[in-house]
């Protein structure tokens, strides 16, 4: 069988899935589209790439099967439309789409093109998410009913450019309020429970530390499943603390799940018919040799060296086994819009003083 043929949207972010998907056999990567000619050219000459300034262009010169999007998010939605409407299986950095009407539009696509369309939420990929996720699955947590997720990441670095000027996220992360970057922190706890937000609540701290920003310092949503349990999302980008790349929590009717709040923290679970007390935590690892999926038993080489915890090569690896085995892509696009759009609720809701509002049910269009 011949090899996929792959074009990435971004000479910037594609350098990660590039280490993966030269370790993915069945794939080619044959060309690249970024506005950026001196960013561009630099990358096809390291890769071996043909390089295009113009996305459709790229489309319309290459025979792809797959593109992987990884251009800024407001690009997400057009270009994995276009991408899919010119004959190619699309994966989409995240979020999906930066607006409820490019979520109807995206869906939209998918169901008319047929084509296989995958959100790379690597966090989803993790070592500790995917052993909670096993352990959930496997009834250890018993009725689960609260769920946690933060993402807490100074990112003031990534607003300007080489020339002082302001970068997309100004504008798409900072530049609006509510929870803008909802994905890494809502994915894993909708994985774990299995539910989708059916209404939210967002509030926010006010903005401290960038006068000029409109996303307030701290945002919170509070999310209602449609199974009527709580999940609570924390987005900070701006204030001065370390770096908080994925504290989770978990609790249900059997035990709980809490991440490490700092680096060199431990993971740590207490659970009914395993803890020693009533007081004791154990450390999350103790159930890695029965609990662990094959995925992270063995990983290969290239997982371990990849970014964001091996979760780079993961959304890679699967979403090429999807499209070559036509099974439904891990993380598909109900899922992306369940990842997705709460966060774009939580802008209205933020707006109107934190006003409860409910949060579309893909799944229901016609």
């Amino acid at each position: 069988m011949s090899r996929l043929r792959v074009g990435l949207s971004s000479a910037n972010r594609s350098g990660s899935f590039m280490n993966a998907l030269n370790t993915v056999t069945e794939t080619v990567p044959v060309a690249c589209c970024d506005p950026n000619t001196e960013r561009l050219n630099a990358f096809c000459e390291r890769w071996g790439l043909k390089g295009y300034t113009d996305f459709d262009q790229m489309l319309d010169g290459e025979k792809l099967d797959l593109v992987i999007v990884a251009s800024p998010m407001q690009f997400h939605a057009p270009q994995c439309i276009a991408a899919m409407k010119a004959g190619a299986h699309v994966m989409s950095e995240v979020p999906a789409t930066v607006s409820l009407d490019e979520c109807w539009n995206l869906l939209a696509t998918v169901k008319a093109t047929g084509k296989k369309y995958m959100m790379a939420e690597n966090y989803c990929y993790m070592r500790h998410v995917v052993l909670v996720k096993a352990m959930a699955e496997a009834g250890l947590f018993g009725e689960m009913y609260y769920a946690e997720g933060a993402y807490i990441h100074d990112v003031r670095a990534l607003h300007k450019n080489p020339d002082g000027s302001p970068t997309w996220r100004v504008t798409w992360q900072v530049g609006r309020n509510g929870v803008t970057y909802p994905t890494h922190s809502l994915g894993p706890c909708i994985q774990w429970m299995k539910e989708r937000v059916k209404f939210l609540s967002c509030l926010g701290t006010g903005v401290h530390t960038v006068p000029s920003y409109v996303n307030e310092d701290t945002t919170v949503m509070l999310c209602k499943t449609d199974k009527n349990n709580l999940i609570n999302i924390r987005l900070d980008m701006v204030s001065n603390r370390p770096h908080i790349m994925n504290y989770y929590s978990l609790q249900g009717t059997k035990g709980c799940y809490e991440a490490a709040r700092a680096e060199g923290e431990p993971h740590r679970v207490w659970l009914e018919g395993y803890a020693k007390d009533r007081n004791t935590w154990q450390s999350l690892w103790d159930f890695e040799p029965e609990f662990m999926p094959e995925i992270w038993r063995n990983p290969p080489e290239e997982a371990k060296k990849a970014g964001h915890g091996g979760g780079d090569y993961f959304v890679v690896r699967e979403f090429v086994d999807s499209i070559l085995n036509d099974t439904k892509p891990p993380i598909d696009v109900y899922d992306a819009l369940d990842y997705t759009a709460p966060g774009l609720v939580s802008e209205m809701s933020i707006n109107q003083g934190g006003v409860p509002l409910p949060v579309p049910d893909f799944r229901r269009m016609g």
